[in-house]
């Protein structure tokens, strides 16, 4: 079993991984890394069977980024790959400029791989003169010159339309799944930790053998802030997995595992797609109440976000077949069937 901190398993996918003759001429695809997560993005060339594009990356004395291509992209389908994880901005200003340097090359298609979307949770007005910051941001890379995004577990479904250029959304759940049945665990149960993440949890049970569902009733006084009331289901003497799409400041997720546990729960699991890992994320997550911090390498997880209850799991294979897919034309939602 691969188990610690500084572990990343390359979980095996629901298709059969290619041998690289799969691939056929790659000429045309040409693939580029921000700084977000560079090693990811040498997973999924090492996937593809390619070396990430040549790029010339600095910063002036003043702060401003600087992007040179340095091959030749006329003509080709070129995938940026950057999540816009911390720094947010930094990041996402970097993914523009990329941007528009592949279309100034003559790019015939740039499609943005964000493994992360940062601003994913800013998707709607929840009071007066606030800015829909994930609309915003998807403007921004449509005006930059993106043909196309491929985005990894959104926050919210409708982000898909906020973008007015093809968005393909792909789901960390077939690694997640292939890692939890590979544990084997007994009475299982699985929990949503809000109202709003039944429908991801009630998907991630029914493909662990329609496991039973459980949900946590909780009301939230200020951002980052929960208050944990109640358990929906029946979870005394059973092994509990709560199932988010990321993992911020912990807060919610460990109010609920303590509930979990004042409710007779054996043992509490957590299992997410994106580890944000906001200060105070690390001190409560080791805190002993998880036998188990189940996540994947869309962020990069550095040393000092470091546990030993914490399993980081590879999208990197996930991400390479769809973007072959992409690149073929060929269908990318049939991977999750």
């Amino acid at each position: 079993m691969l188990r610690g901190p500084d572990v990343i398993r390359s979980a095996t996918l629901p298709m059969q991984t290619p041998s690289l003759p799969h691939f056929g001429d790659n000429n045309r695809l040409k693939l580029f890394s921000g700084s977000a997560n560079v090693d990811l993005a040498r997973e999924v060339a090492r996937y593809l069977g390619l070396d990430l594009g040549p790029m010339v990356r600095k910063r002036f004395a003043d702060g401003e980024v600087y992007i040179q291509i340095q091959e030749s992209i006329r003509g080709c389908d070129v995938y940026l790959i950057q999540p816009t994880c911390y720094p947010v901005n930094d990041h996402l200003m970097e993914l523009l400029i990329m941007i528009d340097a592949c279309r100034r090359a003559s790019a015939r298609q740039i499609t943005a791989v964000i493994p992360y979307y940062g601003y994913a949770r800013a998707d709607r007005k929840t009071a007066g003169r606030e800015s829909i910051t994930a609309k915003l941001v998807a403007n921004l890379m449509t005006k930059a010159g993106a043909s196309r995004v491929l985005a990894i577990d959104l926050h919210s479904a409708q982000i898909q339309g906020y973008f007015d250029i093809p968005c393909d959304h792909v789901y960390g759940t077939p690694v997640l799944i292939d890692y939890i049945s590979s544990k084997k665990l007994e009475d299982l149960v699985v929990v949503s930790p809000d109202v709003g993440g039944v429908a991801r949890a009630r998907a991630f049970a029914k493909k662990l053998n329609d496991a039973p569902l459980a949900i946590i009733d909780k009301r939230r006084q200020a951002h980052n802030v929960a208050e944990v009331m109640n358990v929906v289901g029946d979870v005394r003497g059973k092994t509990a997995v709560l199932v988010d799409d990321m993992i911020d400041t912990a807060g919610t997720i460990c109010e609920g595992a303590r509930l979990l546990k004042q409710e007779g729960a054996r043992q509490v699991y957590a299992c997410a797609t994106h580890a944000v890992f906001s200060p105070p994320a690390v001190e409560r997550l080791s805190a002993g109440l998880f036998e188990e911090v189940i996540v994947t390498n869309t962020i990069p997880m550095t040393a000092a976000r470091q546990f030993p209850q914490l399993t980081v799991l590879s999208m990197a294979n996930l991400l390479g077949e769809a973007i072959w897919r992409i690149h073929e034309e060929s269908s990318v939602s049939s991977m999750f069937r």
